[in-house]
């Protein structure tokens, strides 16, 4: 009798946004087929890709809901990633009656600043320093806005005056002052396994934010006369490896943090992709600044690799088709259900 082959009977599939190219190019290497549900404009530009078996396009972001069924029927297999909740809603991500990859209990850790903050204390990793109120700013801090949204709305600080002034309309909306290292700002991926309980180092990047790093161009001289405040939208990603004598307590933070969220959120915690976003100091010290509990952005410049993922597989592999990877151990151990949400 000929064997049936599980990944021909699913579709791994992903709205078509934010690192959509590079988890249904994983898919497709792995050997399932692929669907992408994309707006008008994503819809045209993906067409020119043959990994694509499918591309729906809708009107807007919010009639993805009208899909679901439909998509049940297909065996579908949800990949999400940062546009999920910024355009669908958190709330409305964790209701999608679909099978998804990770864990959706994470989401809540990853949204609220002051469980993110909880999370990194019990994994013993070092943080800035954070404000009640912006009576005690004393020293440069960074204003920020909850959810996923790319550093947009973020803002420096100096003193109490200065927070009031820049605030404004915003103060309903949740945030978080917090302390200004200075240092550089480092951006590593993992991704955790919950077959092998392995933590790998998937990849490194930086942020190109506008304008934080273009004022950088102007001479002090220059930046005087300008009335222009940082703003830390990113807009790219820049590849970058770690000095290799670092890697070792990089590889530690990642791990326990995965060993803090069995400990906090439930037994299975977070697995698959993930990104700890880092400020190192002049002494090599980690901060970690913010937790991304999913694939992100930055992994898009590591296609068909990085060194890291060269090194430990001898192939091509992006954290989009590691992800493809383990789903198809999953499927091979009987295991699936271990690796949805």
């Amino acid at each position: 009798m000929e064997s049936i082959n599980l990944r021909t009977m699913h579709t791994i599939a992903t709205l078509g946004s934010h690192s959509c190219l590079q988890i249904l190019k994983g898919a497709k290497e792995e050997g399932f087929k692929t669907l992408a549900i994309a707006i008008p404009k994503m819809a045209k530009f993906y067409k020119q890709f043959p990994f694509f078996d499918e591309i729906i396009e809708i009107p807007e972001w919010k009639d993805f809901f009208n899909l679901e069924a439909d998509l049940k029927k297909r065996n579908v297999l949800l990949i999400p990633h940062g546009s999920f909740v910024a355009y669908l809603g958190i709330e409305e991500s964790k209701k999608l009656d679909l099978p998804s990859f990770g864990n959706k209990k994470v989401l809540d850790w990853e949204a609220d600043r002051g469980k993110q903050r909880k999370w990194l204390e019990e994994a013993k990793i070092h943080i800035p320093k954070e404000f009640e109120t912006s009576s005690d700013i004393k020293s440069p801090v960074i204003v920020k806005f909850y959810g996923a949204e790319g550093g947009k709305g973020y803002f420096v600080a100096h003193s109490k005056e200065d927070f009031e002034k820049k605030i404004g309309g915003s103060r309903r909306r949740p945030h978080i002052i917090q302390e200004y290292v200075v240092g550089n700002p480092i951006y590593i991926h993992y991704f955790a396994s919950p077959l092998t309980g392995e933590v790998e180092i998937m990849s490194i990047d930086k942020r190109y934010e506008t304008n934080a790093d273009s004022l950088g161009r102007i001479p002090l001289r220059g930046q005087e006369k300008l009335d222009i405040e940082p703003s830390f939208v990113v807009v790219g990603n820049i590849p970058l490896t770690l000095r290799e004598s670092m890697l070792a307590e990089a590889q530690e933070m990642g791990e326990r943090l995965i060993n803090a969220s069995k400990k906090l959120i439930d037994s299975r915690g977070l697995y698959g992709p993930f990104c700890l976003e880092t400020i190192v100091t002049p002494d090599q010290r980690f901060y970690v600044i913010e937790i991304s509990a999913r694939i992100v952005a930055g992994t898009n410049i590591f296609i068909p690799h990085s060194p890291y993922t060269y090194l430990k597989y001898g192939e091509s592999m992006t954290t989009g088709r590691r992800i493809a990877r383990e789903i198809k151990l999953a499927m091979e151990q009987n295991k699936l259900d271990e690796v949805l949400g």
